[in-house]
Order: structure tokens, then C-alpha cells, then sequence
């Protein structure tokens, strides 16, 4: 007569786990390690970097209209419709170019944003 077969104890599935996968970009920024950090900062970076470069075109073109009616005395006694040129640029031309400037910031922190969520989604 044939022995039956042994039994065989299943301890677990051979289905991948964590363990089994590298880590994605997500587990290593949560994980907080030196690679997820380099991920963060690079953010970070990027993010100053817009910021500053956005602060530094701002100043430079509203810090340049004051030098220009210093600088150009028959500029500040021109008038457009009765109304003083320095009034004009400042009360009309300024508030257009800061909307555009902050919309366009906006823009480009969602972009860098968007990128970074592509980075961490892709790996």
C-alpha cells in the first residue's frame, strides 16, 4: 500500500510584498531618507529659486521707476489726460504688470509642483 502524501504547512503566499519591491520615491521621502531628502530639497530648491528670481524681477522694475523720474526731471512733468505721468504709471501701468507677474508665479510653482508629484507618482 502507498503512503498518502505529507502535508505540506503554507506559512504565507508567495504574493510580492513591501519587502520584496525596491522602495518607490514615496516610501523614501516618508521613510525620511537621505535619497528621499535630496527629492525634498530639490523642491525646495526650485521653489526658492522661483520665488527669489520673482522678488528680484519685482524689485527691479518697481525700483526702477522712482530712479527714472529722478533720473528724467521732464518726466515727471508730462501728463496723460491732465494727470501726472508718475501717477499714471504708478496708479495704472503697476497693478496689470504685478497681476501678470503673480500669475505667472502661480503658474510656475504648480508646474514645479506638478513635476515633482510625476517624479514621486513614476518610481
Amino acid at each position: 500500500m502507498s503512503q498518502p502524501p505529507q502535508r505540506v504547512r503554507v506559512t504565507r503566499t508567495r504574493r510580492p510584498t513591501r519587502r520584496d519591491r525596491p522602495p518607490t520615491v514615496r516610501d523614501e521621502i516618508a521613510g525620511h531618507s537621505r535619497l528621499g531628502t535630496t527629492y525634498v530639497s530639490s523642491l525646495v530648491r526650485a521653489q526658492l529659486q522661483l520665488s527669489l528670481s520673482t522678488l528680484a524681477f519685482g524689485a527691479v522694475t518697481l525700483g526702477a521707476l522712482p530712479l527714472l523720474f529722478a533720473l528724467v526731471p521732464p518726466a515727471r512733468r508730462l501728463s496723460v489726460l491732465g494727470v501726472p505721468l508718475p501717477w499714471v504709471v504708478l496708479g495704472v501701468l503697476v497693478y496689470p504688470g504685478v497681476v501678470l507677474t503673480a500669475r505667472w508665479y502661480t503658474r510656475a510653482s504648480e508646474r514645479l509642483e506638478r513635476d515633482f508629484g510625476d517624479v514621486v507618482g513614476r518610481r
